[in-house]
């Protein structure tokens, strides 16, 4: 996949959550952190972030800005925070999406780029791409933009209305073309609108085979570390650490390897085989000394020779 690094992203972060009962949904927590700071994880790589709404700590540097009239609507919000961008492609987001990732970013990203050149030179050129939900919903909220055709729409729409705010969303994209990234299992797409929303988006990231992931994830950012993490890796080096050693030695071999990867700058995959092949080591003495004393076999002084 290769990296994406000529876009700026635009996060929507305001909002009046009234199904939320006036909770300030950016802040909520989704597995230990903000639903903010969850979107904001899932494009690290942009080259310069706005965050739209009241100004609310983050886990990395943004730029914030406010719509006019505050609580304007996404349009205006949207047109507020393009006044701080300059990348030839937009990225779109609401602030209230727990399983965005970044992979989900980049197809989007490289469907809004590609396409034809216009008359004369095939299909006409794209102007963005977003997520189609499992129900055949388009989600114009989690979209990648051509920022050339966006503001030249925002701009048509602010000359024939005269204002942006109480605009609905779908003004915007009825004359751009776009593609639809599909979302199969709705799961990128997932937003929380509701306390029920919330709710399932916390028990989700609890399931048996997501839960260890969401967890180191969440780890890295609250220690602010980047470091690659095979799960499997390490699960299978703890369970020969513990099998062939002693199992207090699990937790505290992964500890190690963590540490030699993060001050050494090495792969955890090579220092994890490294570590799980002395465990291995270990297993295959303990069953030689145990097989020798099952087998009778002598040692010490029951193997000198009779004077």
């Amino acid at each position: 996949m290769s990296d994406h690094t000529d876009y700026d992203a635009i996060v929507l972060a305001g909002g009046a959550a009234r199904r939320l009962g006036g909770a300030d949904k950016p802040a909520l927590s989704v597995g230990g952190r903000p639903l903010l700071d969850r979107v904001l994880a899932a494009c690290p790589d942009a080259a310069r972030t706005v965050v739209v709404g009241p100004g609310r700590p983050t886990a990395r540097p943004v730029v914030h800005a406010l719509e006019d009239p505050p609580g304007g609507g996404p349009l205006a919000a949207l047109e507020a925070g393009l006044r701080h961008t300059t990348a030839p492609v937009v990225l779109v987001l609401s602030a209230d999406l727990p399983f965005l990732t970044a992979a989900t970013v980049h197809h989007l990203l490289a469907a809004a780029t590609a396409g034809g050149s216009g008359p004369g030179g095939g299909a006409a050129p794209r102007d963005g791409a977003m997520l189609r939900d499992a129900s055949g919903r388009d989600q114009p909220l989690v979209a990648a933009y051509r920022s050339g055709p966006l503001r030249r729409e925002l701009a048509r729409l602010r000359a024939g209305h005269g204002t942006l705010a109480g605009l609905p969303l779908r003004a915007l994209w009825a004359e751009l073309v776009l593609e639809r990234v599909p979302d199969a299992r709705s799961t990128a797409s997932f937003d929380c609108d509701t306390w029920e929303d919330i709710d399932a988006a916390r028990a989700r990231i609890r399931e048996h085979g997501t839960v260890l992931d969401e967890w180191i994830t969440a780890v890295k950012a609250e220690l602010g570390i980047e470091l690659d993490v095979d799960t499997a890796a390490l699960l299978d080096l703890a369970r020969d650490a513990a099998h062939g050693v002693a199992r207090p030695a699990a937790p505290l071999t992964t500890f190690l390897i963590g540490y030699a990867a993060g001050q050494q700058g090495r792969d955890v995959q090579e220092l994890a085989d490294r570590a799980a092949a002395l465990a291995n080591r270990w297993a295959a003495e303990a069953e030689e000394t145990g097989g020798a004393a099952r087998s009778g076999g002598a040692t010490g002084d029951e193997a000198k020779p009779a004077e």
